[in-house]
């Protein structure tokens, strides 16, 4: 184990965090909220400190694997919760240092899960740094610090992209992985900006625009009002479904069409079903809603088509209390709630293109059945997929299950319901935020007690960095510095 290059790391991604306070910092003096200002001045010297120490150890060796990779990994999320949720607690804003670490981890995971009653209770500050860890964690920070740092060991940059990127494989877009990382924030930033400037044209005022596209876009889901999203327009909330439908598609996907390989662009397999499960699901919902609940298709439509969105995409966004549609509605949801965006998007959930290798190698497996000497490949774009990714994914669900078997033992013990507490889990491992019942979307995670909550943030964490990272940790052979 190559601890000194994990140190140094660790000790960038806290000084890089530092500059991210600067942002609150500036919106608090902004809004005459020296106290709040006053105590991200501290974090922000405090993380300064921290990676002035941490990174002044020499590198003796640039061996770096991919046990370097995912230790790193996990330790910088973990690091990075822990520092980022010191300005809640200091400003007394959330006292509970264990709500305020629940809360900055929904935040830099994406989940959008809340221990608060009263968002509009916070300062603008706060409010901003909560918005602000969604967009922070929704590309990842380590692929941020691999666009503008150079790191040591040859292997290290990849390694540690491979081990934040959502999804069951990671691919450079261009030969230099510098690039890719800089390629991905280019689009993931521009299409940040653009939401704003469209919420913006639509009256929005300029915090709750710049607040509600950071969530967006990270595909987190952290309102700044109590309602969420309920209380803006139909035009408003439009706009923010396009963009969370946007955000949940695979980069690459954008790339390509910006390169101008439309052709490539169009047959990316995942993005077709993503966009095909979308839009039946919404459909579907509408539907529903009509023949049961009545009023207009296209209200109906607008509504559903939102709330697929922010749930497929794992955003968690609301306008409306989707607890109270109808029993199919909400399967439905529940449905997707598993399934999530694609690989390589910011969105978390399993991942489109998982569901698609399980599904094509049960067939496979069932036409075995059939013809045992027929020999066919489990095929993606029309690419097969090589032994390496489909054991990778079937691991994938079986230590998935595992440990949502394991939360939901724990959980159960605060849950009044069964519901209550699988959606607990499913909508904190799937990074999703709203579940049903005691945690649906006007409701929030605050009842639980301390054993569930740290349960329930693992689980955040391993949702977002796709279950081994977290899991790798918990091995003593881990930390063994020879193999």
């Amino acid at each position: 184990m190559n601890y000194r290059s994990i140190i140094n790391i660790l000790g960038w991604i806290l000084g890089i965090e530092g500059l991210f306070m600067l942002l609150p910092l500036i919106c608090a003096l902004i809004y005459g909220e020296f106290s709040v200002a006053l105590v991200f001045g501290g974090c922000v010297v405090l993380c300064v400190v921290l990676c002035a120490v941490l990174t002044r150890q020499k590198i003796r060796s640039d061996r770096f694997y991919a046990r370097e990779g995912y230790v790193t990994v996990a330790l910088a999320w973990i690091a990075m919760s822990l520092v980022g949720a010191l300005p809640f607690t200091i400003s007394g804003e959330i006292p509970n240092y264990l709500n305020a670490l629940f809360e900055i981890v929904s935040g830099f995971t994406t989940t959008g899960a809340s221990i608060l009653s009263d968002v509009e209770a916070l300062s603008h500050g706060m409010l901003f740094w909560r918005s602000f860890s969604h967009w922070v964690g929704g590309m990842g920070v380590l692929v941020f610090v691999l666009a503008i740092l150079p790191l040591a060991g040859g292997g290290s940059s990849f390694a540690l992209m491979q081990a934040e990127s959502p999804g069951p494989s990671v691919s450079k877009l261009v030969p230099h992985l510098k690039a890719t990382a800089r390629h991905l924030y280019g689009i993931y930033s521009g299409m940040t900006v653009a939401e704003i400037v469209l919420l913006l044209l639509g009256r929005m005022p300029c915090f709750d625009a710049i607040c509600l596209s950071l969530g967006t876009a990270g595909t987190g889901g952290f309102g700044i009002l109590n309602s969420s999203v309920g209380s803006y327009t139909t035009y408003q909330q439009v706009i923010i479904t396009i963009f969370m439908v946007l955000f949940g598609v695979n980069f690459e996907f954008f790339f390509l069409l910006i390169v101008r390989e439309i052709n490539d662009a169009i047959h990316m397999e995942e993005v077709r079903w993503y966009f095909g499960i979308f839009f039946g699901a919404s459909l579907l919902i509408a539907i529903d809603l009509c023949v049961k609940q009545g009023s207009g298709f296209f209200h109906n439509f607008q509504q559903s088509a939102f709330q697929v969105a922010s749930v497929m995409t794992t955003t968690g966004y609301s306008t409306c209390d989707f607890d109270l549609w109808p029993q199919f509605s909400k399967m439905l949801m529940l449905m997707i709630m598993f399934m999530g965006a694609c690989a390589g998007s910011t969105g978390g959930g399993m991942k489109v293109s998982r569901i698609l290798i399980y599904a094509k190698a049960g067939i496979r497996e069932a036409r075995s059945l059939i013809r045992p000497r027929r020999v066919s490949a489990v095929r993606l774009d029309g690419n097969a997929v090589d032994n390496a990714t489909l054991r990778g994914t079937m691991m994938f669900l079986a230590c998935y299950l595992m440990i949502y078997a394991a939360s939901l033992l724990v959980v159960s013990l605060d849950c009044e319901d069964f519901t209550s507490c699988f959606t607990a889990v499913a909508a904190t491992i799937n990074n999703i935020g709203p579940g049903f019942n005691q945690v649906g979307p006007t409701c929030n995670f605050g009842f639980f007690r301390p054993l569930s909550k740290l349960v329930l943030i693992f689980d955040m964490l391993a949702g977002r960095l796709e279950i081994f990272p977290m899991l790798i940790l918990l091995f003593p052979s881990t930390w063994k510095r020879k193999r």
